[in-house]
């Protein structure tokens, strides 16, 4: 995992916002992990980005505590974000690998119409996130892979969104500006 530091706030961060149904305080906080997901590449932070962006979207939606799975998920959840908290501590790379797997996989364990809605949140989390990766400059190929969805979902969810849409990636300067910005770098 890349920038262990900055993660290990985050997480910290994150168990304190869920206690406190914090939900505006989650999205900001899984926005500042694209960033080092998108330069890294890591697996490891791009789940961290979705897991908290998730949780955010799982804590906004207060009907979900009417199911009955809701305390066992909740406390399983809060469990292993606290593994992961005590793994990177620990510096423990396997640990923190497992911890975050063990979250996604709680999802498969539970039953009903919760499991059926928290795997939505986090397959929109995950196209979410992609498109801000995408944002900063990886390909849309490759964002698609590190976050486990299509090609076309992601192409499909940029394409609605101003913000990605409407950015010319293919924007270059003028000739002139070019050419003179070339003149210069070999220039005493």
């Amino acid at each position: 995992m890349k920038e262990t530091g900055n993660i290990l706030n985050i997480l910290e961060q994150s168990r304190d916002a869920v206690k406190k149904e914090d939900v505006s305080k989650l999205k900001d906080l899984s926005d500042q992990t694209i960033h080092t997901a998108s330069t890294s590449q890591d697996p490891d932070n791009i789940t961290v980005a979705v897991i908290v962006y998730s949780l955010s979207k799982i804590i906004e939606r207060k009907r979900y505590r009417e199911y009955p799975e809701w305390n066992n998920f909740y406390k399983t959840y809060i469990y292993n974000i606290e593994n992961v908290i005590s793994a990177i501590k620990k510096n423990d790379e396997e640990k923190i690998s497992q911890s975050l797997r063990s979250i996604r996989a709680e999802i498969d364990s539970i039953s009903g119409n919760l499991k059926r809605d928290i795997q939505d949140v986090f397959r929109k989390a995950s196209i979410n996130k992609a498109s801000k990766i995408y944002e900063h400059g990886i390909s849309m190929e490759q964002t698609a892979k590190l976050l486990g969805i299509t090609v076309w979902e992601l192409a499909s969810y940029a394409g609605q969104n101003p913000e990605i849409s409407e950015t010319n990636l293919q924007l270059t300067q003028d000739i002139k500006t070019r050419i003179k910005l070339a003149v210069d770098m070999f220039r005493d």
